[in-house]
């Protein structure tokens, strides 16, 4: 049974340690194409947050909502790109299916937890500190929102500090 078209709506997930080491994994269909976590939809109404944990979970085997990972350590930046799919991918997608919407996240991990790969996605991983993380990202939108990710992350907690204070 062929699968299903992919939706035209995903997620990219920067996976980090504290110290903002991040987590490159290589695509097993295109060797040297270093990227975070991405992944589709499943279906239309799948909300982005279960779509990024089911991605995560899939690709690197991080389950997210246990002790070691809480839900907390999601962080939905609410921010998203439109860009033009690859033409070797748009055969994945339904006919006339050009554009995907890329909604971002990041995910603090406590350090250089133990990944699986999914062996028919991914074949190698490292972990980098973020600048050289984005030199070797093959997407230059994947590059750009590891770039982000200090201040990505010092937004965040400039916001649940004025949550906790009242403000």
């Amino acid at each position: 049974m062929p699968k299903p078209p992919k939706i035209p709506h995903s997620v990219l997930v920067v996976i980090h340690t504290p110290a903002l080491d991040v987590l490159l994994i290589e695509r097993a269909d295109h060797a040297g194409f270093w990227q975070s976590v991405t992944g589709s939809k499943d279906r239309l109404d799948e909300p982005l947050a279960e779509t990024a944990v089911r991605e995560v979970g899939e690709e690197t085997g991080i389950m997210i909502g246990g002790a070691l990972v809480p839900h907390s350590a999601l962080v939905d930046w609410r921010y998203s790109i439109e860009y033009e799919i690859y033409p070797e991918f748009r055969h994945r997608y339904e006919a006339g299916v050009v554009r995907n919407t890329e909604h971002w996240f990041s995910l603090r991990v406590p350090g250089q937890i133990d990944v699986t790969l999914a062996p028919r996605e991914h074949t190698a991983f490292v972990w980098l500190p973020y600048e050289e993380a984005a030199s070797r990202c093959f997407s230059s939108s994947n590059a750009d929102a590891i770039l982000q990710l200090p201040r990505r992350l010092a937004a965040h907690s400039a916001g649940l500090q004025a949550g906790e204070s009242g403000q």
